[in-house]
């Protein structure tokens, strides 16, 4: 099938929006029209040479959702027309993470900078009569994609599709980043670095879970309001502001939780989140910086002495589509106000001004979204 998609032709360059060629599906895959994907941190850092990749083009976009309308001959428990969520991480179900609850680490997931596809370990889409590597096994920047079953999560309730590309990565990690990995209880307060996609979502897990204190700390004043819609108590621009704000507001007990949700992570941030914490303080770090910088530098003796801990966190920390399904569900009752996530719809000709937009902090989330009846798929944002 001919289509188009957003590809980067290599580090430091801007997405270039051409023609390219999606391969019918193996038995193991399907194809999906896609009604929308989400614009992520992730992506940006193949743009900037923080996530390398052994090669070039990339075809961008992880975090969408769409229709199922072809199928290969051995997918089971699916049908054309089902709607499904991609996951940004694939997961087989009979790995051992899999089996143990965790497939966010899928034995599968160390290929999906690679582009090579699950079913057959080849790279099948096509542009300018090269290969072409799908991020996540996805490229979701494009109106079709074919995938393997192992990506999917099939839509049982009522909800609409462009919302639903969110739950694949930046909403199922910031809300399993709470719950499963710092396990915010209720009475803790618990403070997010950064309001972003990822940030936003775990703000309202946070609220969800019953935090006493939902402290933001973000330096775009104008996400202030967006902050407290999603549940915070407090915000702060500074984190010295938010150290000073804290300890007054807990008496001196400081935070329980941390969560590091900013755009690209320095090693600097990893002490300044201990530093909010108390005694028994728990740090999360879910953004991404330099994959292979290994310049943390941390005071031990104020990690050992006070019992804090640092928790690594991919995609949920858990089962992606048990965790996917349990939020289609949350959405459902009422409980999880995507639509108050978004902030912004671009139609794929525009995706760089969306990436423009995200690193002047102007989203909380923008979303391409795809017309398949000729229309235009979204208002062009100044």
């Amino acid at each position: 099938m001919q289509t188009k998609g957003a590809l980067l032709w290599g580090a430091n360059e801007e997405w270039s929006v051409e023609s390219i060629d999606i391969p019918d599906p193996l038995p193991p895959e399907v194809t999906v029209k896609l009604s929308a994907c989400g614009i992520c941190h992730t992506d940006e850092h193949l743009v900037t040479g923080d996530l390398p990749v052994s090669h070039y083009p990339m075809l961008g976009g992880h975090e969408a959702a769409g229709e199922i309308v072809a199928l290969g001959g051995a997918v089971s428990g699916y049908a054309v027309g089902d709607r499904v969520v991609l996951s940004a991480i694939p997961s087989c179900g009979h790995c051992r993470p899999c089996m143990l609850g965790y497939g966010a680490v899928c034995d599968l997931a160390y290929r999906t900078l690679s582009g090579e596809s699950i079913a057959d370990n080849t790279r099948r889409i096509r542009a300018r009569g090269q290969e072409v590597a799908p991020l996540c096994h996805i490229g979701g920047l494009a109106p079709y994609v074919t995938v393997h079953e192992y990506s999917l999560v099939k839509i049982e309730k009522e909800i609409p599709l462009d919302l639903a590309a969110l739950l694949g990565c930046g909403v199922s990690t910031g809300w399993g980043a709470v719950v499963n990995v710092a396990e915010v209880k209720p009475g803790d307060t618990a403070v997010v670095m950064g309001l972003g996609g990822v940030g936003a979502s775990a703000s309202l897990a946070c609220a969800a879970s019953g935090a006493e204190r939902v402290v933001v700390i973000d330096p775009v004043e104008t996400k202030r309001d967006h902050a407290m819609a999603l549940g915070a108590t407090h915000f702060y621009s500074s984190l010295d502001e938010a150290r000073e704000g804290l300890s007054e507001e807990t008496w001196g007990q400081m935070a329980d939780k941390v969560l590091i949700t900013v755009g690209r992570m320095e090693a600097s941030l990893l002490q300044d989140a201990i530093d909010l914490t108390g005694k028994f303080g728990v740090v999360v770090p879910i953004s991404a910086g330099n994959f292979k910088a290994n310049d943390v530098s941390l005071n031990l003796d104020g990690l050992r002495g006070y019992l804090r801990s640092i928790k690594g966190v991919i995609q949920n920390g858990g089962n992606p589509k048990l965790e996917i399904t349990k939020l289609i569900g949350l959405y459902a009752s009422g409980k999880l106000p995507l639509e108050n996530l978004v902030t912004a719809r671009y139609c794929l000709d525009d995706v760089n001004l969306g990436f423009q937009h995200m690193r002047e902090g102007r989203n909380i989330r923008g979303l391409v979204t795809f017309d398949h009846d000729g229309g235009p798929a979204a208002a062009r944002p100044s």
